[in-house]
């Protein structure tokens, strides 16, 4: 910039300030270091004046060769750099700068002229983080300040956590060295018992009553060692009983690591369970994630009861298997018979029975048998062979729930809820049959019905409404996600900007490379992703940096008690501030009160969802629904709203 004795207006003229918050985080001890770098003395010093109005610690510079020199000797959050100056000019400043510290570790917002297009266009590509144009809007510097250094202080916090994280990521290591030894020294005794069995059996007749992979009994010889206990009471006065095991989640984990992993996970189980029987048990492997064990010689049904609490309580415990962190739980059903009063098959039908009871009433548990379980296995199936009926005839509806921007009091978006109205039985919970379809698989024809159904009705309504469909885990394992949104959004012609697909944490769960992928290639398509549910998994915040997401919603659990709940509170603040830092939007689900959606509103949501603006409802009722949100906007009650 040239120097001359009286400033001209183009190097002094600043527009009027706006009042504005003295501090980028609310904290007012927090007083950040500023470089002002001008050739101009009077741009300095206006500028110098009005930060450190605002809580700002300002130092200044006249030239390149000094604000280096001071960039090296001194720490500071942020440079205002001025492009035209003598001796070395902003961009060559900005060069040198660039050399040594990232735009993460020093932001720089470059000071032109409105003209200097290509001055603008040379620093963002040298790495300036933004820039204002001359005369300086005060409000608009002020603003642009604030939000690198808030996006450097956010950066700085993530760096933070990912360290705490590799701490305890060496941490668990080593928990799981002493692990693997431990199981090593059970592995190699469970060898040597082996060896001891095939000394005094042929090795056909052991591979014919044993499973290959645990070492355990299989359903033959369990069946053949259950009937000598049912035939022969001399042997057995107590009671017998028989615990039939489902592992709860084993699928999900074949589904994304793979069956070598579940086959190392199911070997794990196994060797648990042995080590925690009595002498007289007896164990079995009936396929897959199935096992069974037989009591023989314990009074019933206490004995069985205890020994199910035991197994629930050591498989639900966490481990590592070849390197990957696997949780998964255990579901238990125990039948209790006396010698003579049933035959094998009954006997095990009961244990399942029980089994199948414990599934369906939460996982995690045991169930004793009871007679009624024959009748309510009878429904389930029912319920499923139902479901299959109702896909073919078209008996499944989308009803659709309103996101209302919280400053224009607009609907922005619609989320689709699947509905089903069964026939003969009412209203199914989509509680009761999503679980249903996804345990049966169904759930992928299901998500891509509902994908082409919402893209088609969205059609109907205004421009500029878009609609969110959530998306099951298994359709980025099992279907074709890429193709089916691409196939519903051409024959809807339906804007892919106006799709939003939800998806849950557990899709990430695990950092799939290929779950990544997907969701990139549906990005690249123009879709919007949002993060459902976000808060209530183990490591959310790390999901942020894993996509860029557009959109992440506020569990309704932490939005019900905000009002009377502190760490509620704290944690949806919390969400919102990271909404902000990231650059995404946050909806806040589950609203039913003005009062949480001004408390919201106050937090920085920028969006909230809820029965307060509209139950669920279907597509034609929409228009309406639009009509009469609008005239509440415009109504009295508005105000106070």
């Amino acid at each position: 910039m040239p120097v001359s004795k009286a400033p001209t207006p183009r190097d002094t003229m600043m527009r009027p300030e706006a009042h504005q918050p003295a501090t980028t985080d609310g904290n007012a001890d927090v007083r950040h270091r500023l470089l002002i770098v001008d050739d101009v003395n009077d741009n300095r010093t206006l500028l110098t004046r009005r930060f450190e109005r605002r809580g700002f610690e300002v130092v200044e510079a006249d030239s390149g060769f000094a604000a280096l020199e001071l960039i090296d000797k001194e720490p500071f959050d942020l440079v205002l750099l001025d492009v035209m100056m003598p001796g070395i000019d902003g961009i060559e400043t900005l060069r040198r700068i660039r050399r040594q510290k990232s735009a993460s570790a020093l932001p720089v917002i470059m000071v032109t002229a409105k003209t200097g297009t290509n001055h603008i266009v040379d620093a963002l590509e040298l790495g300036a983080n933004d820039y204002v144009t001359k005369p300086v809007d005060f409000a608009v510097a002020f603003a642009r300040v604030n939000t690198q250094i808030g996006r450097k202080r956010a950066e700085q916090q993530v760096l933070l956590a990912n360290e705490a994280l590799r701490k305890a990521n060496e941490e668990l290591e080593h928990r799981v060295a002493e692990r693997t030894s431990r199981l090593s020294e059970v592995n190699q005794r469970l060898k040597v018992e082996i060896a001891n069995r095939e000394e005094s059996q042929a090795k056909s007749q052991y591979l014919a009553y044993h499973d290959s992979l645990t070492g355990l009994g299989n359903r033959l010889l369990f069946k053949d060692q259950l009937e000598e206990a049912l035939n022969d009471v001399s042997v057995t006065p107590h009671p017998v009983a028989v615990l039939f095991l489902d592992l709860d989640g084993f699928k999900a984990v074949n589904d994304t690591l793979g069956h070598s992993i579940g086959d190392l996970l199911l070997k794990s189980v196994a060797t648990k369970l042995r080590d925690i029987l009595q002498r007289t048990d007896r164990i079995a492997r009936l396929g897959g994630d199935e096992f069974a064990i037989l009591q023989v010689s314990a009074p019933q049904p206490g004995s069985s009861i205890a020994l199910a609490e035991k197994i629930i309580e050591i498989v639900g415990q966490p481990c590592c298997i070849d390197g990957h962190d696997v949780t998964v739980g255990a579901s238990i059903g125990i039948a209790v018979a006396r010698p003579g009063d049933i035959n094998t098959e009954t006997f095990l039908k009961s244990a399942d029975l029980a089994m199948y009871s414990a599934k369906s009433e939460g996982r995690g548990t045991y169930r004793m048998f009871d007679p009624e379980m024959d009748a309510i296995v009878q429904a389930r199936r029912g319920l499923e062979r139902d479901m299959r009926t109702a896909l073919v005839q078209d008996g499944f509806r989308l009803f659709y729930q309103p996101l209302v921007n919280l400053q224009t009091k607009k609907v922005t978006t619609f989320e689709a809820l699947m509905r089903w109205r069964h026939p003969g039985r009412g209203s199914v919970p989509p509680s009761i049959f999503i679980p249903v379809a996804e345990e049966m698989g169904l759930i992928v024809q299901l998500g891509e019905w509902a994908l082409r159904q919402a893209c088609m009705e969205a059609m109907e309504w205004p421009d500029g409404i878009c609609v969110s469909v959530n998306l099951s885990p298994l359709q980025f394992s099992k279907g074709n996600l890429v193709s089916t949104v691409m196939s519903a959004l051409a024959s809807s012609g339906l804007p892919a900007s106006r799709l939003e697909l939800e998806i849950t944490e557990s899709v990430l769960l695990e950092k799939s490379e290929r779950n990544i992928s997907i969701l990139n290639q549906l990005r690249h398509l123009g879709v919007r992703i949002s993060m459902d549910d976000f808060g209530t998994g183990y490591s959310s915040i790390g999901y942020l940096r894993s996509f860029p997401f557009d959109k992440i919603k506020i569990d309704q659990s932490f939005v019900k008690d905000v009002l009377v709940d502190e760490g509620s509170l704290a944690i949806v603040r919390a969400i919102a501030g990271l909404g902000v830092s990231f650059g995404m939007i946050t909806t806040a689900e589950g609203v039913e009160t003005v009062e949480q959606m001004q408390r919201l509103n106050l937090e920085g949501c920028i969006e909230v969802q809820g029965y307060l603006f509209s139950k669920p409802i279907p597509s034609n009722e929409i228009v309406g629904l639009l009509e009469s949100l609008a005239d509440r906007r415009s109504g009295p009650e508005a105000s106070g709203a």
